[in-house]
């Protein structure tokens, strides 16, 4: 799609207050393929402005009609789909086979799902001789990642609709064009105006003047953790409420008797999808002791399958792609034993990192510890069930992970234990129903389904 030289504000596309722009890059050739506006306080403003004197008609709309919004919305986006594919490989650099099945299809099945949830979803409940509403919480403030460009819009936006909420969407300015075409998809879909705005800009300008402005009632975030810990900071000093998806460095965890050759497989295809930039995916395997050659084995020749360019795109940029490259030289000076790629760009051109697997990994090591975001594998051995929870647990992180067990009641025995937000038995497969977050320094709070739509709720009790 063309790039817009405008912000959607208040139903129209509007001139920025400045003239500065962003570039943005193909990472596959490092060509710019278009500029979008660098957004200012004004901007932002200017948007919550908007969106505020769009909320009392939108709380107001009854929720089949928001319902009947973003099903237009989803029917919008089904429509688009291969534009939304094309948008997304250009600009973040994921083969294209991977948007269309995941970039596209994924919140599109996520959007159907918030239209359904908005029109049965109870706004009130009967508590003793109380009645409980369930009502907006008021504008909303979305600052979304460049690694699930359109997923983490819609997960976001749409029940925020579906709760009666307006918003005004900061998306990273890496992956602008996907926000600008779900902005064409909202206005065709005939959402009033002001109920979705949009400005374009950088983290710290345009992010921080939303995250930091007295008209937004709920800031959602999704993105690291350190920028998290900022946000939650601003919003405590305001009172405001937040909702963080952050970090995470999921344990892939292989129990004695599960199906190896699976588990691993599946394990390393989780890591290579969206080149490893994933912060749900399983970076870390853990393998008993007594099969640890054995998967070692298998998991370089899984990963052997991923050529570069083909299966596995670039990183986003060359600041992701140099700050993998350092994580893997990072865990050759720590000991890990490199057992599949490497730190050497694999092609002259394009933002690429080999797909890489580290055996002899130990908890305490970086790459065991934080998140790389990249397409890197570190394998972890244990003596018992014991030392698997401690070392799956031990890390700041606690978002997602798997179990792979001999049965499906010995790996939920398991999971039960894990301090984690979300966990894959034997390969379950993703449920968009299912709330999805994390346990410690993984965020506040969930996304997806009626957990989802609870986010952009509060609470009034009436007395009778």
């Amino acid at each position: 799609m063309k790039a817009h030289d405008a912000m959607y504000i208040g139903g129209q596309w509007r001139p920025a207050v400045g003239q500065d722009t962003i570039a943005v890059v193909n990472p596959a050739d490092e060509q710019v393929i278009g500029h979008v506006p660098a957004g200012t306080a004004e901007d932002v403003d200017a948007a919550v402005r908007a969106a505020r004197d769009a909320f009392p008609g939108w709380a107001a709309t009854a929720p089949a009609e928001r319902a009947a919004r973003i099903a237009a919305l989803r029917d919008v986006l089904v429509a688009r789909k291969d534009e939304i594919a094309e948008t997304v490989t250009a600009e973040l650099g994921a083969p294209l086979g991977f948007s269309q099945a995941v970039h596209a299809a994924v919140p599109i099945l996520v959007a159907g799902s918030y239209a359904e949830l908005a029109a049965t979803y109870s706004f009130e409940e009967k508590v003793g001789n109380s009645t409980v509403l369930l009502e907006p919480v008021g504008v909303v403030g979305a600052i979304t990642p460049w690694n699930y460009p359109l997923h983490q819009i819609v997960a976001k936006v749409a029940p925020a609709l579906a709760a009666g909420c307006t918003v005004v969407l900061k998306p990273a300015e890496d992956t602008p064009l996907t926000a600008q075409l779900f902005a064409e998809a909202v206005e065709e879909a005939g959402v009033p105006a002001g109920v979705f705005n949009l400005v374009t800009g950088l983290g710290p300008v345009a992010g921080q003047a939303l995250a930091e402005h007295e008209g937004v009632d709920l800031v959602s975030f999704t993105g690291s953790t350190a920028v998290g810990r900022r946000i939650g900071a601003t919003a405590g000093a305001a009172v405001k409420r937040v909702a963080l998806e952050l970090g995470g460095k999921s344990a892939n965890v292989i129990l004695p008797g599960a199906d190896l050759a699976k588990a691993v497989n599946v394990g390393v295809a989780n890591v290579m999808g969206n080149s490893g930039q994933t912060c749900s995916a399983w970076t870390r395997m853990l393998v008993h002791e007594d099969q640890y050659d054995e998967a070692v084995a298998t998991a370089v020749a899984a990963v052997a399958k991923y050529t570069v360019g083909d299966r596995v795109g670039p990183l986003v940029n060359a600041k992701q792609q140099a700050r993998v490259r350092g994580y893997i030289e990072k865990g050759v000076e720590e000991g890990a034993r490199l057992v599949a790629g490497g730190p050497d760009a694999p092609l002259g051109t394009g933002y690429y990192v080999a797909p890489t697997v580290f055996a002899d990994v130990t908890p305490e090591m970086a790459i065991a510890q934080e998140e790389i975001f990249g397409p890197v594998v570190s394998i972890l051995k244990y003596a018992d069930e014991d030392e698997a929870l401690r070392i799956a647990n031990g890390t700041v992180y606690g978002l997602a992970g798997a179990v792979w067990a001999a049965d499906d009641a010995q790996a939920v025995a398991f999971a039960r234990r894990m301090d984690t937000g979300q966990v894959d038995i034997n390969g379950g497969r993703f449920n968009p129903l299912a709330p999805f977050g994390g346990y410690k320094q993984s965020g506040v709070g969930r996304e997806l389904g009626s957990h989802g739509l609870s986010e952009y709720l509060q609470t009034k009790s009436l007395q009778f």
